[in-house]
């Protein structure tokens, strides 16, 4: 699986954990809410301060986003 489609699908499970919409999660991370749908479909190759800013918003680990 290429791995932005893993880093995409964690992203969705994590903030539907959390109970985020999609524009919540944008909002936290001061990105467009189309943003986080193309991440999360991983159509996007975000940046290493785009993956730390998700962890943030998310309440979780850096790491937990590369989780297969």
């Amino acid at each position: 699986m290429d791995i932005r489609h893993t880093v995409g699908k964690n992203i969705k499970e994590l903030r539907k954990v959390a109970g985020l919409s999609q524009e919540e999660l944008a909002a936290r991370m001061d990105v467009d809410q189309a943003y986080i749908s193309r991440l999360e479909a991983g159509e996007k190759n975000p940046t290493i301060l785009t993956l730390w800013h998700a962890a943030q918003a998310l309440g979780c680990e850096t790491l937990a986003l590369f989780k297969e």
